[in-house]
């Protein structure tokens, strides 16, 4: 039996709006596709799970038609299960390790898991909360999904759990860098984390770790135990390229945190963003390609401009799909030299060169160099740089003893999350730069693990 299809948005409506393209799975439709599990004794789906979900499991109740049971299964692995079956990368994960995808289409799992999240959702099934605290007071720095884990886990396990988030509204990447179309915010990435908050899990909001207040005094001050950093991964990366600094340039991160945290693109909003005519978005990945479609659906012709052809593309197929599908140009193995500026300051084109494929690199990929007497003039008027991103070094730099790489990521075990300096630990984007959402989560489970460890021992 085929893969049962998800019904989309059609491309020509969706890029004018900025509703969900994917509908999910009805009842029926969850069940059926939930029928093509061939429940494997030994199942490599599980293996291929960051947070090692028991996937037949959640499976055959859904086939069965026991919805609540499905989410409690996957509630004792992931508190985020509408979050992760819409943006995890599953083709390489769950169902990249699925048997029936030898011969066949491999079963929809990421899609199975968001119709168990949203049925949990507007069904009111709610975690269930530990009957009493162990006394133990631990501090989460961020409330993106590798901190919302981690203390998720901890407050499962007693512990009493304080998240403290920079910005005025939870979520993190959640909230500020996926946009609306692939991740609803109030009704998805709101409602989860008012899940994890139900299990006791303390929010503070406004705080900035390192300024308004700093780990050490967290500890030594305020009689936390232990401390989880899952800052992420906030301060944008650029070219080096000659007029960077010109009016019109963007970093995908301010360019989706205006629009998406901000509602930039709600008119009743008083958060404007620049109305663009003609973008140029430079890179290949996830974070490109929403920028690029959030751009397109506020009117402008949008360009990805990557200097590798389509087999490199770093972002998901299905993300590229759609954004061809919704009318995104692709100038592939073009790279930017220098961003032409008017004189007002104001972006007018950037030059460009073609490129051609060499030899593999250390990344594995087929190294890019340039075609000489290539160069060419693209004419726009806005130019947005998603080219990853790394973390703040407000936090290494206020906290004594912690070490961090030369990239200004945070040191620390990845079995357990430990960092050089004592009762702190660290996951997700702080430590391994830009990621993805589940791998920040498994980094959040695992630090949530070796703080437990840490404070057992200290008993």
């Amino acid at each position: 039996m085929d893969r049962v299809p998800v019904r989309e948005q059609d491309s020509k409506v969706r890029a004018t709006n900025f509703e969900e393209v994917c509908y999910g799975y009805n009842e029926e439709e969850a069940k059926l596709e939930a029928s093509r599990c061939i429940k494997c004794k030994n199942a490599r789906c599980i293996t291929g799970c960051p947070v090692g979900i028991d996937i037949p499991a959640f499976i055959k109740e859904v086939q069965d038609g026991n919805f609540g049971n499905a989410a409690a299964i996957i509630a004792k692995d992931s508190s985020l299960p509408s979050i992760c079956g819409r943006v995890c990368p599953q083709e390489t994960q769950c169902e990249g390790k699925c048997i029936r995808g030898i011969k066949s289409e491999p079963i929809a799992i990421g899609k199975l898991e968001r119709f168990v999240g949203d049925w949990a959702r507007e069904n009111g099934y709610v975690p269930e909360k530990p009957e009493k605290t162990n006394g133990h007071k631990v501090a989460v720095i961020g409330s993106g999904p590798a901190g919302l884990t981690c203390a998720g886990d901890l407050a499962k396990l007693g512990y009493e759990v304080t998240i403290f988030e920079a910005l005025h509204e939870p979520g993190g990447v959640l909230m500020y860098g996926i946009p609306e179309f692939r991740l609803p915010k109030e009704k998805v990435v709101l409602s989860e984390i008012e899940n994890v908050l139900k299990l006791g899990v303390k929010l503070e909001t406004n705080v900035v770790i390192g300024r308004s207040v700093t780990i050490d005094e967290l500890m030594d001050e305020e009689g936390f135990e232990a401390c989880f950093i899952g800052s992420g991964a906030g301060l944008p990366k650029f070219m080096g390229i000659p007029g960077e600094n010109a009016n019109g340039v963007f970093s995908a991160n301010e360019y989706l945190t205006r629009n998406n945290l901000m509602k930039a693109f709600r008119d009743d909003y008083d958060t404007p963003i620049f109305a663009a005519k003609k973008v140029a978005v430079v890179g290949g990945g996830n974070v490109a390609m929403d920028a690029a479609r959030t751009a397109l659906r506020l009117g402008a012709e949008v360009h990805i401009v990557y200097r590798r052809s389509e087999a490199e593309l770093p972002a998901r197929a299905e993300e590229v799909h759609h954004a061809k599908e919704e009318g995104i140009i692709f100038d592939l193995l073009t790279n930017p030299t220098e961003i032409l500026v008017d004189d007002q300051g104001w972006v007018k084109g950037i030059t460009c060169v073609r490129m051609e494929l060499g030899a593999p690199d250390a990344s594995g990929r087929r190294r890019p160099v340039e075609i000489p007497g290539s160069e060419f003039v693209m004419d726009l008027d806005t130019v947005i740089m998603a080219l990853g991103t790394s973390p703040n070094p407000l936090i290494s730099s206020t906290t004594k003893g912690l070490e961090t790489n030369r990239w200004k990521c945070i040191v620390a075990d990845e079995k357990n999350g430990k960092t050089t300096k004592e009762g702190v630990y660290a996951g997700g984007d702080a430590v391994t730069g830009a990621a993805t959402v589940i791998l920040a989560m498994e980094a959040g489970k695992a630090a949530a693990k070796g703080i437990h460890e840490y404070l057992s021992q200290k008993e």
